[in-house]
């Protein structure tokens, strides 16, 4: 089974292609740390990684995407474009906690927590146990509010001093994380979820209130 990945949930714009058969085979991924250049670089890296590959897009059997939690913007570019592709393609698209694939990375052993930064002084987090089962979260809190001892993910890093927790990789999520984390639902040819981003936070824009009415005496 070939299975497309996509993340923009962090500042790395990643997409890679992975062969899931008795493992996860990655074939093919580009990863670029670049904030503000998801929407312009997700597509070109998936055809990349395809080309790269030797495959065509019409090859997919499934696609996976990191569904956040991330900022609004860079989220929005990979879970966009990983819907178009799905549909134009006829396959089905599994979305992941992104916090999830970086988890996946992590050698079991002890548990930790996944962090990554919020920006506004926050950090989005959630905690897994020693065989990288996730315990709690995900959340986005101030870094000093948490109780950390191990954490992986660029947040970790970032707020190092904050959270004064042992930091460790990988501190973005990559291709062989995003499609370990829908391996259950690939292989069991699950419905996907919904596409639902994981913003956490509320957004700025509001809608206006109702007019006060105006009298007149």
């Amino acid at each position: 089974m070939l299975v497309l990945a996509l993340d923009t949930s962090t500042p790395a714009v990643t997409a890679g292609v992975a062969d899931l058969a008795a493992d996860v085979t990655v074939l093919a991924e580009r990863v670029t740390l670049d904030a503000r250049a998801h929407g312009e670089l997700i597509t070109p890296h998936a055809l990349d990684t395809t080309r790269e590959a030797g495959v065509t897009l019409q090859d997919l059997a499934a696609i996976v995407v990191g569904a956040g939690p991330g900022p609004f913007t860079g989220l929005r570019a990979g879970l966009a474009t990983a819907a178009a592709l799905g549909h134009a393609l006829g396959i089905p698209v599994h979305p992941v906690c992104s916090l999830d694939a970086i988890a996946r990375q992590v050698p079991a052993g002890e548990p930790f927590h996944v962090i990554t930064d919020a920006r506004r002084r926050e950090v989005y987090w959630a905690a897994y146990d020693a065989t990288g089962a996730r315990t709690d979260g995900p959340h986005v809190q101030p870094p000093a509010e948490l109780t950390v001892t191990r954490a992986a993910g660029d947040g970790a890093r970032l707020h190092a001093e904050k959270l004064g927790a042992e930091v460790i990789e990988p501190y973005y999520p990559n291709t062989a994380g995003l499609v370990h984390a829908a391996r259950a639902a690939l292989t069991s040819n699950a419905q996907p979820a919904p596409l639902t981003p994981l913003y956490l936070r509320r957004p700025d824009a509001v809608e206006p209130g109702a007019r006060k009415r105006v009298t007149t005496s």
